[in-house]
C-alpha cells in the first residue's frame, strides 16, 4: 500500500510540474461563497496530541495501537495523497511538532508536492506552534517560544504561504484572555476554540454571542482579536463520521438498494439549520475531523466530495445552502468582508465546567513536581539561549542541543504535557526527553561560560537535585569550589544561593577576593529523611552573591575560626533526637517548649518579623513594609471519591490539619528559619533572608495518605487569613489572580465578576461552588481591601481561590483514587522511586499597602522567582590569569521596569531580541531606552522590527479589526489593524539616537539583529 501511494505521488507531481496555475496562498486562495445564501465551510482537519494516552513517538509512529489506534505519519502521507487527486480538497495540520518529525523522512518528490499544495493553500497551516498549548498552566515566556519554534520552521521550510493566520486552540480546558492577546501581538486575524462552559454556551447560542471581539488586554489598545466558539465541538457532526475509526452510514450513491443520498443530504441539511440559526452572518464553520482521525483519508474525502456534490445539486430545487471545502482562515475572511459587528468579551473562559458538576480545575494543579520541572526546563533554555548568543556559539552539535531543548520545551506546553492530564508513561516520557534536553543544553552553557569567564577549563556542571538539597559536585567535598551564577535578567540581581555541603568550616569570596559573608545551616531532617535521597550532604552553604550577568564566587574549607556561622536552633517545641541533623552536643542549647506554653517566638531581621504561637507552632502574625498583619497559616485537605486527572470534586467541607505543629527555629544572621513538622507528611521550612522583603514557605508533602474510598487534595495547603481589617472587607475584598500565562493580573472576585456585555455563569448557578472558584495561578494570588495587600507567589502553576471571605488557597498537591472519567483513563495516583509522591516546593509570601507600588514590586519579585541565578560548579584549579573573557552587552541603560525577554540565535546570521515592559498600565508608564551598545557588542549590522514571533516584518502586519456592538461605528469597507507605531529599521551607520526604544506599560517588542 505504501509503495502503491508513492507511485501515485510521483505521478501526480509530473502532472502538476506541467499545469500552470492562478492559485494563490492565503485569503486570495479562498472560496467565498454565495451571496444570499447560507455558506457551509467545511474544514477537515486531525487532532493529533503530542502525547497523551501515548508518547510522542508512539503517536507518531502508530505503535501500541490497543492502547489507542493512532499513527499521525499514515495521516499525512494519506491526506496528501488525497489532497493532489482534487484541487478543491483542503486541509489544516495544526502540530507543527508532528509536521516537522514527518518531514525529514520525506522523498523530495513529495516535498515538492507539499510545497505546491501549501503554496496553492490547498494545504494549509493553522495555529502554527509547535503543539496545541494549554492555556492554564502555562508562562507566557514559554508560551511565545513555542509560536517562535513553530512559526519560524514553517517560514524556512515554505515560506510565506505557510504562516498561519489564526489560532485554533480547540482541545485545551479552558482560555485566556493573554492567549488571544499573544495572538493579537503576533499578527493573527482571530482563533477558534470548542470547550466554554455549558452555562456560558448556553447563554451564547440563545443571544448569537458564540462569536466576539476578544479585548484582550486593559493596557495594550490594539490586544483585540476576534474569537469564534466552534458549534458543538470539534468532532464530526453527529451521524456523519466518515473516518475508519467510525461506523457512520457512508453515503451510497449508485443504482443500489441501499443508496441513502437522500436521507443523509436531509440529515446534513437538518444540521445545518440548526447551526445556522446561532451564528450572525450567512457563513458558518462546520468541522470535519476528530482525534487522529484521516490516517486512511481516502474514506474521509470519498465521502466528503459527495456530501458536496449532491448538497449542492440541491440549490436547482430552491435550497440555500452551499457547501463547499475550506479552512478557519477563510471562514474567518468571510465574517470579516461581512462588515458585521460583535459582543464583546473581556475576561478569560475559566473555569471550564463540561457540566453541573465538573469544573476542569484539578488539573491545574496535576503532577506538581512535573509542572516545577517544566520552569526549570524553560529557566536553562533562556540560560543556554544567552549563552550562546554571548559567545557566538555556532557548531552543528551546538545548534543541534539547543534546537532540542527549543523543542522539547514546545512539546511541555502540550494541553496533556504540562497539564498533568496524561497516562503515568507518557509523564515518565516527557520527564526522559525533558530531562535529556536540559543535560544537551547545559554542554552550551558550559562551551559559552568557557568563553566569557577566566575559567577556560572550567567543569561548569550542574545540580540537577537541589530541590531536596543534593549536588553530586560537592557530595563529597566542597573544598575549592567555584559556584559560577549566570544571572538570565536584564537587570542587576540580588539573591542567597544556597550550596549542599557537609558539616564543616567555609570561606565565601569573590573574584576580588573579598570575603563574603556566609553560614551552614542544617537541612530539614524530613528532608534528609527522603529513602532515595543521598545524604552525604547534610547542611546547606548560604551566602548572598550581587550578579550583573556573570559572577563567580569560591568555596573553601577553611579552620573553624575563620569559617561561615553556623546557625544553631534557638528555640524547638519537640523531641530534638527525633531531628536527626542536629547533634547531639548541641540539643542542650535549645530552649523547648512544653503543649502548655502559650508564650510566642520571635523570628525577625530588618525588614520582616514574623510571630509563632508556641502552644500551636504556627504563623501567627507578619509584620513588614509598614504594615502588620494576623495571619494564620494551615494546611488542609479536600477529601474525595470522584476527582480526576482533570476534574476537581470535593466530597463536603475542607478539613484542616489541626495537629499542633512541631518547630525548631534557626537563627543567623543572613537567613532565619524556621522548621515545622506538621503531621506525618506534610512539613515545612520558613525563611526570612535579610535584605529581601518577603517571606518564603517551602513544603515538602507526601506521600498523600488515600484508602479505598477517599482520596486526598490537599487543597487548603496554604491558607492565609486577613483578620482585624476594616469591615469593609467583607465586600470589598478581591482575588487577584496572574492570568494564566503569568503576564497579566486582573480583579476576579469570590463570585466571578459581572462585566456588560460578557456572558459568564454567576457562581450561584454552579452546583459545586469550591471547586467552580478555583483558578489557574501561575505566579501569585492575593487578597487586597482598601488598606492592605497580601500577595502569594508561586513557584510553578497550581490552582487557587479565595472560597471564604478572608482567606486564600492553593492546591499544592493531589493523590486520587479513581479516573474522573474524561479520557485518561488511569487513577492520578504518581509514584517517584517506588513509592506515592513526595513533592516539594515554595511559595513566597508579601505583605503591603494597598496600592500600584505593591503590585509593581511584586512583578519585579516575579521575575527573580521565576528566572533566578542559574548555578555552576567548577573546581579551582579551573581559573586562568591569562584567560581574556568575551564582553557580554551592558543592559544597564533598561528602566527597572524593562525585561529581557529573549536574546537567542535565530539564524546563521541573525539575533532575536526581545523586551517587555511588564509593568501594567496603573503600575507604570511608557519607557525610553537606547539599544546602540547593545547591538554594538552583538555584532550588529543592521536590525529590523518583527511581530511577536519573530518572522513577519511588523511593517507587513497587517490583520482583520473587527467591530463590536454598540461602538457606534459601522465600516463600509473591511478594516484591518497595522502597527501601532514606526517600526524600527536602522543600520550600524545610523546614529546612535535612531537606536531608540519606546515601550508602554505591558509591552514588547521584538527585534531581528542581523549580525557581521
Amino acid at each position: 500500500m505504501k509503495s502503491f501511494g508513492a507511485i501515485v505521488l510521483v505521478i501526480a507531481l509530473l502532472v502538476i510540474k506541467d499545469v500552470k496555475t492562478d492559485s494563490a496562498c492565503g485569503y486570495a486562495a479562498c472560496n467565498t461563497g454565495k451571496a444570499n445564501m447560507i455558506n457551509i465551510h467545511l474544514v477537515p482537519h486531525s487532532h493529533d496530541d503530542v502525547g497523551w494516552l501515548k508518547t510522542v513517538d508512539q503517536y507518531f509512529y502508530g505503535l501500541k495501537n490497543n492502547v489507542q489506534h493512532a499513527g499521525v505519519q499514515y495521516i499525512l502521507d494519506t491526506v496528501v495523497s488525497e489532497l493532489i487527486k482534487d484541487s478543491s480538497r483542503r486541509f489544516i495540520q495544526v502540530e507543527t511538532s508532528f509536521f516537522a518529525k514527518w518531514w525529514v523522512e520525506q522523498p523530495e518528490t513529495t516535498k515538492q508536492i507539499v510545497t505546491k499544495l501549501v503554496n496553492e493553500g490547498r494545504l494549509e497551516f493553522t495555529g502554527g506552534s509547535w503543539s496545541m498549548n494549554d492555556e492554564a498552566a502555562v508562562n507566557y515566556q514559554s508560551v511565545i517560544d513555542q509560536y517562535s519554534l513553530g512559526l519560524k520552521y514553517l517560514e524556512d521550510t515554505f515560506g510565506a504561504c505557510a504562516r498561519p493566520r489564526v489560532g485554533w486552540q480547540i482541545d485545551p480546558f479552558g482560555h485566556s484572555r493573554e492567549q488571544a492577546s499573544l495572538y493579537a501581538q503576533m499578527g493573527y486575524d482571530g482563533e477558534f476554540f470548542s470547550r466554554m462552559d455549558h452555562n456560558d454556551k448556553d447563554a451564547r447560542l440563545e443571544n448569537l454571542s458564540l462569536e466576539m471581539v476578544w479585548d484582550a488586554s486593559e493596557s495594550l489598545s490594539d490586544a483585540k482579536l476576534f474569537t469564534g466558539m466552534l458549534y458543538t465541538f470539534y468532532y464530526d457532526i453527529p451521524g456523519f463520521c466518515f473516518d475508519v475509526h467510525c461506523g457512520d452510514d457512508p453515503i451510497i450513491d449508485t443504482n443500489s438498494y441501499d443508496n441513502n443520498v437522500k436521507s443523509r443530504i436531509d440529515d446534513f441539511i437538518t444540521y445545518a439549520k440548526k447551526v445556522a440559526a446561532h451564528f450572525r452572518t450567512n457563513h458558518i464553520m462546520i468541522p470535519f475531523g476528530g482525534d487522529f482521525q484521516y490516517e486512511d483519508a481516502g474514506h474521509n474525502f470519498k465521502n466528503m466530495d459527495k456530501l458536496i456534490k449532491y448538497l449542492n445539486e440541491r440549490q436547482a430545487q430552491g435550497s440555500n445552502f452551499n457547501v463547499f471545502y475550506s479552512t478557519p482562515s477563510c471562514y474567518l475572511n468571510s465574517l470579516h468582508e461581512s462588515l458585521q459587528t460583535w459582543p464583546n468579551k473581556t475576561q478569560d473562559f475559566f473555569p471550564y465546567g463540561s457540566d453541573t458538576n465538573s469544573f476542569w480545575t484539578g488539573y491545574f494543579t496535576s503532577r506538581p513536581t512535573q509542572k516545577r520541572f517544566e520552569r526549570d526546563g524553560n529557566h536553562m533554555l533562556q540560560v543556554a539561549k544567552q549563552l550562546s548568543t554571548f559567545a557566538n556559539l555556532s557548531s552543528d552539535k551546538q545548534k543541534e542541543d539547543l534546537e532540542y531543548l527549543r523543542r522539547i520545551m514546545g512539546v511541555m506546553q502540550h494541553h496533556d504535557a504540562i497539564t498533568g492530564t496524561e497516562k503515568q508513561h507518557v509523564s515518565d516520557d516527557y520527564d526522559r526527553l525533558l530531562h535529556d534536553a536540559i543535560v544537551g543544553a547545559q554542554n552550551n552553557a558550559i562551551d559559552g561560560l568557557r568563553k566569557l569567564t577566566n575559567l577556560p577549563t572550567g567543569e561548569f556542571e550542574s545540580c540537577m537535585q537541589l530541590n531536596i538539597s543534593v549536588c553530586a559536585f560537592t557530595k563529597d567535598s566542597a573544598d575549592n569550589v567555584v559556584v559560577t551564577l549566570f544571572n538570565p535578567l536584564a537587570h542587576t540581581s540580588t539573591e542567597y544561593v544556597r550550596i549542599p555541603v557537609k558539616d564543616e568550616s567555609y570561606q565565601v569570596t569573590d573574584e576580588k577576593g573579598r570575603v563574603v559573608a556566609s553560614e551552614v545551616l542544617p537541612v530539614a531532617w524530613q528532608v534528609l529523611a527522603l529513602e532515595y535521597r543521598s545524604n552525604d550532604t547534610q547542611h546547606e552553604l548560604v551566602f548572598k552573591a550581587s550578579v550583573d550577568k556573570i559572577a563567580s564566587y569560591f568555596i573553601k574549607k577553611v579552620d573553624s575560626g575563620d569559617s561561615a556561622v553556623k546557625a544553631l536552633p534557638r528555640k524547638s517545641k519537640a523531641a530534638l533526637t527525633s531531628n536527626k541533623n542536629i547533634a547531639s552536643n548541641q540539643v542542650n542549647m535549645v530552649e523547648t517548649y512544653d503543649d502548655n506554653d502559650s508564650g510566642e517566638t520571635v523570628v525577625e531581621n530588618s525588614l520582616v518579623k514574623l510571630v509563632i504561637d508556641n502552644k500551636t507552632g504556627r504563623l501567627k502574625t507578619v509584620e513588614m513594609n509598614g504594615v502588620s498583619e494576623s495571619i494564620e497559616q494551615k494546611f488542609a485537605v479536600y477529601k474525595t471519591q470522584d476527582s480526576g486527572a482533570y476534574v476537581f470534586r470535593q466530597n463536603g467541607d475542607i478539613e484542616q490539619v489541626e495537629d499542633d505543629v512541631e518547630f525548631s527555629v534557626y537563627e543567623g544572621a543572613l537567613v532565619k528559619e524556621v522548621h515545622q513538622q506538621v503531621n506525618e507528611w506534610i512539613s515545612q521550612v520558613i525563611r526570612i533572608y535579610e535584605g529581601i522583603n518577603r517571606v518564603e514557605f517551602e513544603w515538602l508533602i507526601g506521600p498523600i495518605p488515600t484508602d479505598d474510598d477517599t482520596a486526598r487534595e490537599t487543597g487548603r495547603l496554604k491558607t492565609v487569613e486577613m483578620n482585624g481589617v476594616s469591615e469593609s472587607i467583607e465586600q470589598k475584598f478581591a482575588v487577584y489572580k496572574t492570568q494564566d500565562s503569568g503576564a497579566y493580573v486582573f480583579r476576579q472576585n469570590g463570585d466571578i465578576e459581572q462585566v456588560e456585555d460578557d456572558v459568564d455563569p454567576s457562581a450561584s448557578e454552579r452546583m459545586d461552588p469550591i471547586s467552580g472558584n478555583y483558578y489557574p495561578v501561575t505566579s501569585r494570588i492575593a487578597l487586597q481591601d482598601g488598606n492592605k495587600r497580601l500577595a502569594i507567589l508561586t513557584d510553578r502553576a497550581q490552582g487557587g481561590s479565595s472560597i471564604n471571605n478572608g482567606e486564600l488557597e492553593l492546591m499544592l498537591h493531589r493523590r486520587l483514587i479513581r479516573d474522573d472519567g474524561y479520557g485518561v483513563d488511569e487513577t492520578l495516583s504518581e509514584e517517584k522511586f517506588g513509592t506515592p509522591l513526595i513533592a516539594r516546593g515554595k511559595v513566597f509570601l508579601i505583605l503591603n499597602v494597598a496600592d500600584a507600588k505593591a503590585t509593581a514590586a511584586e512583578r519585579v519579585e516575579e521575575k527573580q522567582i521565576h528566572l533566578p541565578y542559574w548555578k555552576f560548579f567548577s573546581k579551582s584549579s579551573s581559573v586562568s590569569s591569562s584567560a581574556v573573557p568575551l564582553e557580554t552587552p551592558d543592559f544597564s541603560d533598561f528602566p527597572n521596569s524593562v525585561h529581557l525577554l529573549t536574546l537567542e540565535p535565530f539564524s546563521e546570521d541573525e539575533i532575536l531580541f526581545r523586551v517587555e515592559n511588564f509593568m501594567d498600565h496603573n503600575e507604570g508608564k511608557v519607557v525610553s531606552f537606547n539599544i546602540r551598545s547593545i547591538f554594538d557588542t552583538l555584532g550588529g549590522v543592521e536590525i529590523r522590527e518583527t511581530t511577536l514571533d519573530g518572522t513577519l516584518a511588523l511593517s507587513d502586519m497587517k490583520r482583520f479589526k473587527f467591530h463590536q456592538d454598540g461602538a457606534g461605528i459601522s465600516p463600509s469597507t473591511p478594516e484591518y489593524y497595522t502597527a501601532s507605531h514606526k517600526p524600527l529599521a536602522v543600520d550600524k551607520s545610523q546614529d546612535d539616537d535612531d537606536f531608540s526604544v519606546t515601550l508602554k506599560p505591558m509591552q514588547i517588542r521584538t527585534f531581528i539583529i542581523k549580525t557581521q
